[in-house]
């Protein structure tokens, strides 16, 4: 597997992964509705550019020359960096691609003195228990309005880093 660096340029390619990623991951817990109106949100392509020229790191990963998934992150304060993606394609859940990309943002980010880094997942995603297998620790739940009358029920979840 290898990584690069997205830029703008990328942002179809990253919105085209999440139609495809987040109907799969989350059609138990969130009603068509919800999902649509997310990945509207938060996967148009003016969002993504803009949070990419705004400094949110976003890498893509690839299997040979298949894309395979992608994840963004950026600092929130000193020593903390916060995951706020991290999708792989069905096609390539159950082959370490997760973890090869945690292992890969947390040698990104221990370079620049990070000791911590936290992430949200949905209280009813299974994903929770791969974060916690990543040694991944709960450190409180919180409810975000996301407009249009829904929230995002969500784990802040982290895991301490060794210098």
């Amino acid at each position: 597997m290898t990584i690069r660096k997205a830029s703008s340029a990328d942002a179809s390619l990253i919105r085209d992964m999440a139609y495809e990623i987040w109907p799969e991951t989350y059609s138990q817990i969130l009603s068509k509705d919800q999902l649509e109106y997310m990945l509207g949100l938060f996967y148009n392509e003016q969002k993504l550019k803009t949070e990419i020229e705004q400094g949110v790191e976003f890498i893509l990963i690839y299997e040979d020359v298949q894309p395979a998934g992608f994840a963004a992150f950026s600092k929130t304060e000193p020593e903390v960096y916060k995951l706020h993606k991290i999708y792989v394609l069905p096609s390539q859940q159950g082959k370490g691609t997760g973890r090869f990309i945690i292992d890969e943002v947390i040698k990104a980010i221990k370079q620049v003195g990070a000791m911590a880094l936290q992430l949200n997942v949905n209280r009813n995603n299974n994903a929770k228990l791969f974060y916690e297998k990543l040694g991944f620790v709960v450190i409180r739940e919180e409810d975000i309005d996301i407009g249009n009358g829904y929230f995002m029920n969500d784990y802040v979840m982290e895991k301490k880093l060794k210098g």
